[in-house]
């Protein structure tokens, strides 16, 4: 049903900010840059997916209702996942109890050299998601320029942390219905967490239950937190220091054979991890 998790979607107070932070934290400038209907748009691809910046641009209608949901901070707000086939796959949403909206032709232009994209998606029932935003989208022409990635730069997203008060629920709408793999269902009692990794696309969704918190299994999920992979973590906290960015001691990390260390800025206050897994 789904091929990988084409990007995410971060709505940050002010556009331009938040592409300087995203910019030095993952070493390269975004691939494409838009603005329409009072929203500006920056996309950083980034290897297995994409992160997609977006503030307001302007006054009135949509503008307005960006800065209502960032007035305090940004927010991680949507999760898109890809599509190769969007036909099939909405009626598979449907059977599955997912209540999709009709699919809907969508498109970009890039404002520094005009280049296009188009696409189509559908978004699924936030209720069904447990209030996390979701679409299935399935791209029909243009493509994001490439570039060079230098050592020590983010070369993927090594994986994504949602939060839920209700791990059957996850396991039921992210595994079932959404047709996510179910690599791993462990609970760390050292850490008192119940983890769920669900595998997609060369990346993990890491959904968590803190087993000591006093949550209404009923309550939403949401989208916590970040973790980026490099090919060089000692050039990636160099290159970070010089920015000004203030990170950690690089660190052993909990999966055997990595390291990792903690971003403290420069993140639009998304909590956000490096890490490097040592070659086997």
């Amino acid at each position: 049903m789904i091929t990988a998790l084409d990007h995410f979607v971060l709505v940050c107070p002010d556009i331009e900010v938040a592409v300087s932070e995203y910019t030095a934290l993952l070493g390269y400038a975004p691939n494409w840059r838009a603005s329409a209907d009072g929203v500006a748009t920056a996309v950083f691809a980034a290897g297995n997916t994409a992160i997609e910046l977006m503030g307001p641009d302007g006054n009135g209608g949509t503008a307005d209702r960006l800065r209502e949901i960032t007035v305090n901070g940004a927010v991680l707000t949507s999760l898109v996942y890809r599509s190769d086939d969007i036909t099939g796959d909405h009626h598979l949403s449907k059977r599955r109890g997912l209540e999709p909206s009709e699919i809907r032709d969508g498109g970009s232009t890039d404002m520094n050299i005009g280049s296009q994209r188009a696409w189509q998606r559908y978004r699924i029932s936030d209720a069904r998601m447990a209030g996390v935003k979701t679409f299935v989208l399935q791209h029909k022409t243009g493509e994001l320029p490439d570039r060079q990635i230098v050592s020590g730069a983010v070369t993927e997203l090594d994986h994504l942390v949602v939060n839920t008060p209700n791990p059957e629920r996850t396991v039921a709408t992210y595994g079932g219905r959404l047709g996510l793999h179910l690599a791993l269902d462990r609970t760390a009692e050292q850490w008192n967490t119940r983890f769920l990794f669900f595998r997609l696309g060369g990346l993990t969704l890491e959904i968590i239950n803190r087993l000591d918190a006093k949550s209404d299994p009923s309550g939403p999920d949401s989208i916590w937190g970040l973790t980026w992979a490099t090919d060089n973590l000692q050039a990636a906290h160099k290159r970070l220091q010089e920015a000004g960015v203030v990170v950690s001691d690089i660190r052993t990390g909990r999966k055997p054979g990595s390291q990792v260390f903690t971003m403290k800025s420069g993140t639009q206050d998304v909590p956000t991890l490096f890490i490097h897994h040592a070659k086997s």
